[in-house]
């Protein structure tokens, strides 16, 4: 057998010759004196051939014992086939097997549960659905970085464990650090950004963030990653700008580099590619007056709940900016509207098609006695931030910055009805097994 390990991925580029080949069963079918073996190996899947006369015996009595999931290495010569997945073929001369399953594999061909999915998202993520799905992400984790990078954002690694709230109290996961008191898993790098923002002009960071939220939408894990970005020098509206430019961008790249995996998802491309600027901007006072019309029984001042972003969303082809919420539902960092004492300067993006929010963002209270007030409003330790206030006391100035949910904008992407797909193991608030 060959030493080296080629991928399925690469395997056009091997006609007429031999490679060797590393993964796992998906399917066999034994016909006769042929044996049909699809093989993936995470690049992708390739339909390897075995012909009782052109293999040894003990080669064509293993393709008897091989069950779903079974591991081997198989080694052949590569021919062009159309009816085959993916139109190659391997045609073996040797099979190695690694591992055969003990039992029958549990994730069969028939209809699952979710709960039963859920409880074995450890095998699940094997299935080519899943596979897709994860691949987007990994793409797409990829293309958010490189924007960022390519305009000069200096990367700013946030703490997980910090003495200091970002977001509403009724939602964070406590811990006792030591003996120096509560500690709490991080909502947002949003504040540390803030304070490097300051040092680097533009930064960002993108890792998990942690919510207690007791919520059970399709639209909510108590676990998931955030890409946060904070600018100096950047009002309200150079954020919707940089938002609206982000997101434009990363949707063209992804549909390019990831449109098989989107077309296997069964995902229509059409609604993405006309993602272009601009974005419609509707005020907040505006999207309340749309809700009304479609029936809710909303009044000014209230949130915008998942069902109101929902309809909202629908309405548009592409993603919406609502901006300039109320100052009650809005977190304290926020900059007061000048025109509008009620409201603060702030915005979320909706995706279309129903996805609602897949960001937050901001203008921060640049301001340290206004900063102080709402502080002191809300009820929280000041000696906690005055770190934080120090930001406003040594050269302060205008600076803007959002977050953008991971799984909720992979979501609309792929158009999965559930963020719990666009995760590997997803954290729900009754569940973190496995």
């Amino acid at each position: 057998m060959q030493d080296k390990q080629f991928s399925i991925s690469e395997i056009s580029q091997w006609i007429d010759r031999e490679v060797s080949i590393s993964g796992w069963v998906r399917h066999i079918r034994l016909s006769g004196s042929i044996c049909f073996i699809d093989i993936r190996d995470g690049t992708g899947s390739v339909q390897a051939v075995v012909v009782e006369n052109q293999v040894s015996k003990n080669t064509f009595v293993n393709c008897s014992r091989i069950k779903i999931e079974t591991s081997l290495t198989v080694t052949g010569i590569v021919h062009t086939e159309p009816r085959a997945p993916g139109g190659f073929e391997i045609v073996v001369s040797d099979i190695v097997i690694a591992h055969i399953p003990e039992d029958e594999y549990p994730i069969s061909k028939k209809s699952h549960g979710v709960d039963f999915l859920i409880e074995h998202r450890h095998l699940w993520i094997r299935s080519s659905r899943q596979l897709a799905i994860l691949k987007v992400r990994s793409t797409l984790i990829q293309l958010l970085r490189s924007y960022f990078h390519d305009r000069g954002f200096v990367l700013i690694d946030t703490p997980i464990l910090t003495g200091a709230i970002g977001e509403s109290t009724g939602n964070l996961f406590e811990t006792q650090y030591f003996d120096l008191g509560t500690a709490y898993l991080a909502q947002t790098g949003q504040l540390y950004l803030e304070a490097a923002s300051s040092a680097f002009k533009n930064v960002f960071c993108f890792g998990p963030t942690f919510r207690a939220e007791k919520s059970k939408t399709r639209r909510h894990l108590t676990e998931f990653w955030m890409l946060e970005a904070e600018m100096a020098f950047c009002d309200s509206n150079c954020n919707m700008d940089v938002q609206e430019d982000m997101v434009c961008w990363v949707i063209e790249k992804i549909t390019e580099v990831c449109k098989k995996e989107l077309l296997f998802l069964g995902r229509e491309l059409e609604p993405l590619k006309i993602v272009k600027p601009p974005f419609k901007r509707v005020t907040y006072e505006e999207a309340i007056e749309i809700l009304r019309k479609e029936g809710f029984e909303i009044e000014w001042g209230d949130d915008i709940g998942g069902d109101e972003e929902t309809v909202i969303s629908e309405r548009f082809e592409k993603p919406v900016f609502i901006y300039n919420y109320p100052k009650k539902v809005k977190a304290f960092y926020m900059k007061p509207n000048q025109d509008d004492s009620r409201t603060v300067l702030c915005d979320d993006l909706f995706a279309p098609e129903g996805y609602g929010e897949i960001i937050g963002g901001s203008q921060r209270n640049d301001d340290l006695d206004s900063l102080l007030r709402r502080i002191e409003d809300e009820g929280l330790d000041r000696l906690s931030y005055e770190w934080y206030l120090d930001i406003r006391r040594y050269g302060s100035v205008p600076h803007s910055g959002f977050g953008l949910g991971l799984e909720r904008l992979l979501a609309w992407i792929c158009k999965i009805k559930h963020v719990r797909e666009a995760i590997p193991f997803p954290r729900l608030i009754n569940r973190i097994y496995p």
